[in-house]
């Protein structure tokens, strides 16, 4: 017989055995297959989770305008549309108007009609929000009936709240009205920028600490049933098998559980898709059909599974002598060497120090060589955990029996019980590097806005030919309960001849209270004027002036002109009276320059595209105060943007690959449970004869009890000491690579280490009722 021929017949009588075996091969074989169907399943998702990003991104664009065709006229394709997005109970929700100026006006994606006179298209998720008690509040805001339920390809995620709202009062007051657009289609080819090299970096790190794990539970998945399998493979020695062939049958049968695996974790997959569009992290989701991974990276994994499940059993098998009357095990194991198990970590270090430094500024990091840098170190720690349990329990001794029982059987077999913990401490090592490199780097993706939000909660801003309705709209807001204060200030530019060749004179209207946000006033009263010496670098402001100067105000650099129309001439003098006083940042942070003056002594024509905005102070202690500001600004004009004053703001790349590594460790934490438990379950299913015998000669069930308890402990403590260090040490590597600054967050490391802990308790506490089950004295019985 051919080589091929023998190792194929071989094969095949192991999933013979697999399957053939009986309830003990039934179940081992579904054990084996729960266990690395999880891991198949966590694999899919990573796969798709690149296109399903890719997907989202394609559904923004599709329903964008910013490489649409502009028109300067209404025709009859033409569309107009205004952003209108809102804030509810910290939920961003992004919303449009639009007014159809024709009966062949573009469509969006999602829509079978534009809505007419305040109909709204909402979302299915934002319909579901306004239907509930929670959106009481925002019922009132989007009053208008709902016409229609946007579909599919005009979100990005089934979990967006988004809406269009019609209506017949939208218009577009000129060319250099940015805020309108007139459209004639939709869709936006987007040339996107890649991610700089330190997020691109983060991405790299996060797909490599995130399927460790998964790659360390697929591989001792395979190995279940480790001592049955023995005795079944010198009983194959004894009717005539060499010891090659029973090695090759023993990976048959790890092949047939592996096969069931990927049946199994492709059901998983399934059913995980099916309900990943009912869940929303940070306002982001996917729909079930864009997570789909690529046919090439499936094929991948459905052959590198079972090739993985046959090369760890042989592996496994290369140190094991199995003799026609049983497998060696009463001789002394060889001890576990030390000198390859630093090797691998030591070669991940020296792919990785060499990249110390570089973050931004030296261009891409290799991303191969970086892979498997992390990899070779998050390897280095499922190899020196085996060797320093050895150790520690080789000079354990004495105390309890509980305890002895325990140290004994982790000294006969401490390899099953570091192939448990394994996984564990890889995803908590990966995990600590990870946060350790998010936290030294946030910095540089969060900038800080200037914006004070215990001065104001909203800034309402106005847009262009609302200004006469100021008032009116301040004093609306300032009559919702909860509102404390309203601050309405009105902004213009003037200056010193038309049309302006220099920089322009800011001027700012307000009354006494409304200007002391913008400067210290000593004293004031109406028809008093202040010449501020705050900021000259505000845009194209900077300019300013003295009492008794005569200025042009309004559209002074002739923006909203025609060519041939020459841009208005409005006078305005500088009262005589003006004091000059210091600036003081406005609610945003804007440090303004120019006039101050009160309404008296304001200029009477404003001109085109003054700056009108509302500062709005809420009592935070009372209910939905805030979300009832903003249904008064929204009542007065939808089209009035309600600016939600925050202090920080992070990079959207940055937040995204935050967002997904939250999404992959939430994976990762149920595959962990899940594994855990399927091997814990495993492990006691092969003592359960021991067991029962203990407790048939009178062994306590709680000295047995705690004895499983110590032997889960003991490996999980040692192992989550040496995550720690491991994590510690990749993190500090890691951000040298980004070029900060070495610090360890300690709060992160403890964190980490506390739900790696959690994890492995909560899995112990369920499988003390099993445990207790196979105390039974039936558990002797045997066929």
């Amino acid at each position: 017989m051919s080589r091929l021929q023998i190792w194929t017949r071989d094969l095949a009588m192991g999933a013979r055995f697999a399957f053939g075996g009986g309830r003990e091969g039934w179940i081992r074989t579904a054990l084996t297959g729960v266990g690395v169907g999880l891991g198949v399943a966590l694999l899919l998702i990573s796969t798709a989770i690149p296109g399903a990003l890719a997907a989202r991104y394609e559904r923004g664009d599709a329903r964008s305008t910013m490489s649409s065709e502009r028109a300067d006229a209404p025709g009859p394709d033409t569309l107009l549309i205004t952003r209108i997005s809102q804030t509810y109970h910290h939920k961003d929700i992004e919303g449009y108007a639009l007014r159809a100026e024709g009966p062949q006006a573009p469509l969006p994606p999602g829509l079978r009609k534009v809505p007419g006179p305040g109909e709204l298209a909402v979302s299915p998720a934002l319909g579901e929000l306004l239907k509930s008690p929670e959106g009481a509040l925002l019922r009132e805001r989007l009053a208008g009936p709902v016409s229609e339920t946007i579909g599919a390809p005009g979100l990005v995620g089934p979990g967006e709240l988004f809406f269009y709202l019609g209506s017949d009062t939208l218009a577009k007051s000129g060319p250099e009205d940015h805020r309108v657009e007139r459209v004639t289609g939709f869709g936006y080819e987007a040339d996107r920028d890649g991610l700089d090299p330190v997020l691109m970096l983060m991405v790299v790190l996060t797909f490599v600490a995130l399927l460790m794990p998964v790659a360390v539970f697929i591989a001792t998945a395979v190995r279940f049933g480790g001592e049955r399998r023995d005795r079944r493979l010198a009983a194959l020695r004894l009717v005539g098998a060499d010891s090659r062939a029973v090695r090759r049958i023993a990976a048959g049968e790890a092949l047939a559980g592996s096969l069931v695996g990927l049946v199994l974790g492709a059901g998983f997959f399934a059913v995980g898709r099916s309900l990943v569009g009912s869940f929303s992290l940070r306002q982001r989701s996917v729909f079930p059909a864009d997570l789909d991974p690529a046919p090439w990276l499936a094929a991948l994994v459905a052959v590198a599974v079972p090739a993985a499940a046959v090369a760890v059993t042989l592996f496994a098998l290369r140190g094991v002598v199995i003799e026609p009357l049983g497998v060696v095990r009463t001789a002394r194991p060889a001890r576990r060497r030390i000198w390859w198990r630093l090797l691998l970590p030591l070669v991940g270090l020296g792919l990785l120090v060499p990249l110390g430094g570089r973050g931004n500024d030296h261009g891409r990091f290799n991303q191969y060589q970086v892979a498997a840098g992390v990899v070779l170190l998050l390897v280095g720690v499922t190899v020196l955990l085996p060797w320093l349990l050895e150790r520690l329990v080789a000079r354990m001794s004495g105390g309890p029996v509980s305890w002895q029982l325990a140290v004994r059987r982790l000294q006969v077999d401490s390899g099953t019980a570091a192939r448990l913990v394994n996984g564990i401490a890889v995803a908590v090592a990966g995990a600590i590097a990870l946060q350790m490199l998010f936290t030294g780097v946030e910095g540089d993706y969060t900038r800080s806005t200037g914006q004070d939000p215990a001065r104001a909660a909203v800034a309402v801003l106005v847009q262009d030919g609302a200004q006469d309705r100021m008032d009116g709209l301040a004093q609306r807001i300032a009559a919702v309960p909860g509102v404390t204060r309203t601050v309405p200030l009105t902004s213009t530019q003037a200056s010193h001849r038309m049309p302006a060749e220099e920089e322009t004179v800011r001027v700012t209207i307000g009354t006494c209270d409304a200007l002391s946000e913008v400067a210290a006033l000593d004293s004031c009263a109406e028809g008093d004027a202040f010449v501020l010496t705050g900021s000259t670098t505000q845009d194209f402001y900077g300019g300013t002036a003295r009492p008794g100067d005569e200025l042009f105000v309004g559209d002074v650099r002739g923006y909203g002109s025609g060519p041939d129309t020459a841009p208005a001439q409005v006078k305005w003098q500088v009262p005589a009276g003006a004091r000059t006083v210091p600036s003081r940042e406005d609610p945003t942070g804007d440090l303004r320059g120019g006039l101050l003056v009160t309404p008296s002594a304001a200029p009477k024509e404003l001109g085109s595209f003054p700056d009108a905005r509302i500062f709005v102070q809420v009592d935070e202690s009372l209910p939905d105060a805030l979300e009832r500001a903003r249904n008064a600004v929204f009542g007065a004009d939808p089209f009035v943007t309600a600016m939600t004053l925050r202090e920080t703001a992070q990079t959207a790349g940055f937040s995204s690959i935050r967002t997904g590594l939250f999404f992959g460790a939430a994976a990762v934490l149920v595959l962990i449970g899940g594994s855990l438990f399927v091997s814990q379950l495993e492990q006691l299913r092969e003592r359960r004869r021991l067991l029962s015998a203990l407790v048939a000669f009178g062994t306590k069930r709680s000295t047995l009890s705690l004895s499983v308890l110590w032997q889960t402990a003991v490996p999980i403590t040692l192992g989550l000491l040496l995550a720690a260090a491991a994590g510690v040490g990749l993190g500090a590597v890691l951000m040298s690579m980004a070029a900060q600054p070495v610090r360890i967050d300690w709060a992160s490391v403890l964190g980490m280490t506390g739900v790696g802990a959690a994890v492995v308790a909560a899995v112990t506490v369920c499988s003390l009722p099993p445990l207790l089950r196979m105390m039974r004295p039936d558990g002797l019985r045997t066929e």
